[in-house]
């Protein structure tokens, strides 16, 4: 498969500390990829990197074939590389309608009406609290809202970070039902996340950060299959 993302050697960091050590990842039209790591392995960092919103030190990123190393992130939601942020991030004191809307600010707006429709069909609760102030929703239903601002951009490429965080059992199973089927449904998801179970039973492949750096690349059988890498890297 043609890779619609491809990373190489890119480093990164805040100030003198690098944080970023030299990353190698790519994401094919259609496939869904974890990226699994504990808390401070560099996984949010890449994200933002990725997205324009910190600068590389060195190394590259080509999405689509074009150079997104040193893009603005505006060029990058442009691209079509939308990210779903940890934390949800939803603008709190507008309406659920509103933050949709602004999903489709820079890219895909002629087609917001549409988006929208299919935003409330998969989220069926959004449309019931289409009127209600973001910041009065469950986190649930703001990481629904969060999802489905992402998707009003027409993503070629979505990358969910740590999406599952601070929901209940309940949710995170009806999350992860709706990642794979965005994936059947041809949409290349990079899903970051620490719940490692069932980021596995969703994706295709499957990457371990440790440090800044990947240290594995691969089918999740082939992870799951190894007792040396689940306890060294995924504490199982």
């Amino acid at each position: 498969m043609n890779a619609l993302l491809k990373v190489r050697g890119l480093r990164a960091g805040y100030g003198a500390v690098e944080v970023l050590r030299g990353i190698d990842l790519s994401v094919a039209e259609g496939e869904a990829v974890a990226l699994l790591g504990s808390n401070g392995a560099g996984k949010s960092t890449l994200n933002n990197v990725m997205c324009g919103i910190y600068r590389a030190w060195s190394g590259s990123i080509a999405f689509d074939s074009a150079d997104l190393t040193h893009a603005h992130y505006r060029d990058v939601v442009k691209a079509g590389l939308i990210q779903v942020p940890e934390g949800r991030r939803v603008f709190p004191n507008l309406t659920v309608l509103e933050n949709l809307e602004l999903g489709a600010f820079t890219r895909a707006r002629e087609r917001r009406a549409v988006n929208l429709e299919r935003s409330f069909k998969l989220f069926p609760r959004l449309r019931e609290r289409s009127g209600q102030i973001a910041g009065t929703l469950s986190g649930g239903e703001q990481q629904m809202l969060a999802i489905g601002r992402g998707l009003m951009a027409e993503p070629r490429l979505l990358i969910l970070d740590e999406p599952s965080l601070g929901l209940s059992p309940l949710l995170v199973e009806e999350l992860f039902a709706l990642i794979r089927s965005l994936r059947d449904g041809g949409l290349a998801v990079l899903l970051v996340e620490q719940n490692v179970g069932q980021s596995l039973e969703v994706v295709d492949r499957a990457y371990v950060m440790e440090n800044g750096a990947i240290r594995f690349s691969g089918l999740p059988a082939e992870l799951l299959g190894s007792d040396e890498l689940r306890r060294a890297y995924l504490g199982l």
